[in-house]
């Protein structure tokens, strides 16, 4: 059976295919493999670069054809690494060989022993994959986020100066706008960026146990360390962990998947949020032609995009918890744990692209109620006693907190005439009773 949208195990690779193709060049086994023959690739060059005397008569004009191995690398080039692997019972040996034959055909066979030279399997993936993972940040996730983050900021502006009422444990509370409190959210998802953004992507490279000691045994009086550094910054654009095991620590990818999972929360908070405006009416939402709300209910239009993004995010940011937990802990020098966890990296990234466009649909279609908003600010007048009880104690009146919770814990309904008539009653300044009759709802939404 082919694999299909309709027989995928899971959805990111059915139902949702269509959201998250875009991930499949870093986190696919395709996308593995070719990170792995580039790793590859550069280092030979690397190496070639680095001085050391049997590669010291290597062509050097034929460097563009060795990139050509994974510039152009194919989906018939992966299947041959995999039939490879397939004798061989191991991944990058495959990988190995598949190079080798690359040189081989491109006429440069006295050199193939120095692919993977002194390197273990693991110098590769732990270069390769957090070289994918930086640039799905960079190329997919990041650009996704802005444009969430964008809406937020361009409602933020644009709904500036509209009064709503505040809710606090559920209650009335005073009030607030709207546009602020979209601008909460954009805030609390740029603080999180910024600490996103300042993580490395660390690699280990460093040989059998981390101690480069092949390379030390072969070529002692070379710079072996300061080679590994340069390999690692320059030619990957990665930063090198300077004492390991065989495996990278991977604490900074947990610190990365942390980081992702506080901004999910947001976002979940902000679905949620907006789910509850919508339900309160403070939303419509834009009709799509054809597009059905309810099997049984024909008037109802669901806030469908902000439960699809709340339910995968809260999957996402469930295994990056556990990824974010278990990496970091291995055996003595190494497990094979890593590598299998290692492989569903790609799949919080899926969920999490998923959760970032649905939110992004679900914003893009509000309609603003104003309407709503006016009327919830007229019939809670209660919430002016903050302000009314506040300007009193700048005044020296006695126990105004008292006498405003008096007023408004009756059973009764608080509507401006309550208010008015209350303010009249007190032994205050004409002046100062002006001042609090010109309080409303509306106006009581601080800076």
């Amino acid at each position: 059976m082919e694999l299909n949208a309709l027989n995928a195990i899971t959805p990111i690779d059915g139902r949702y295919r269509r959201k998250v193709k875009e991930l499949s060049p870093y986190f696919s086994e395709f996308g593995l493999i070719k990170y792995r023959v580039l790793v590859e690739v550069e280092y030979f060059i690397a190496l070639v670069n680095s001085g050391i005397q049997p590669l010291s008569d290597f062509p050097k004009d034929r460097f563009s054809d060795l990139k050509k191995i994974y510039e152009d690398f194919t989906e018939s080039d992966a299947q041959t690494i995999k039939d490879t692997e397939k004798v061989t019972n191991h991944d990058v040996k495959a990988v190995e060989y598949f190079v080798k034959d690359k040189l081989e055909a491109l006429n440069l066979s006295e050199y193939i022993e120095f692919i993977h030279f002194g390197l273990t399997s693991q110098d590769i993936n732990n270069t390769a994959v957090p070289l994918s993972m930086k640039h799905a940040i960079e190329e997919i996730y990041l650009p996704e986020l802005n444009g969430l983050m964008n809406i937020l900021e361009d409602y933020a502006k644009k709904w500036a100066d509209i009064s709503m009422l505040a809710k606090t444990h559920g209650q009335p509370a005073s009030p607030t706008r709207l546009g602020k409190e979209i601008l909460v959210f954009h805030e609390r998802l740029d603080i999180q960026k910024k600490q996103l953004l300042s993580i490395p992507f660390s690699a280990k490279f460093g040989g059998a146990t981390g101690n480069l000691n092949a390379h030390h045994v072969a070529f002692p009086n070379h710079d072996w360390a300061g080679f590994a550094n340069h390999f690692v910054s320059h030619h990957l654009q990665l930063t090198r962990s300077q004492t390991t095991t065989q495996i990278e620590h991977y604490d900074n990818i947990a610190a990365l998947f942390d980081a992702m999972k506080r901004i999910n929360s947001i976002i979940i908070d902000l679905n949620r949020d907006m789910w509850t405006y919508i339900s309160m009416d403070y939303f419509k939402q834009k009709l799509k032609e054809g597009e059905v709300g309810s099997s049984a209910m024909p008037h109802k239009v669901n806030p469908i995009d902000f439960e699809n993004s709340e339910g995968n995010l809260g999957i996402s940011s469930a295994i990056l918890a556990h990824l974010a937990g278990k990496l970091p802990i291995s055996r003595l020098q190494r497990d094979l744990t890593d590598s299998t966890v290692l492989r569903n990296v790609g799949v919080p990234f899926g969920h999490t692209l998923i959760g970032f466009k649905s939110t992004q649909v679900g914003l893009k279609k509000l309609l603003l109620n104003e309407k709503a908003l006016f009327e919830d600010l007229e019939n809670n007048w209660a919430v002016v006693a903050e302000a009314i009880q506040t300007i009193l104690r700048r005044e020296g009146f006695s126990k105004p907190y008292e006498a405003l919770k008096g007023l408004t814990r009756k059973n009764e309904k608080i509507t401006q005439a309550t208010v008015h008539s209350f303010v009249d009653t007190l032994s205050v300044s004409d002046a100062i009773k002006a001042e609090l009759k010109a309080i409303t709802p509306h106006n009581y939404t601080g800076i």
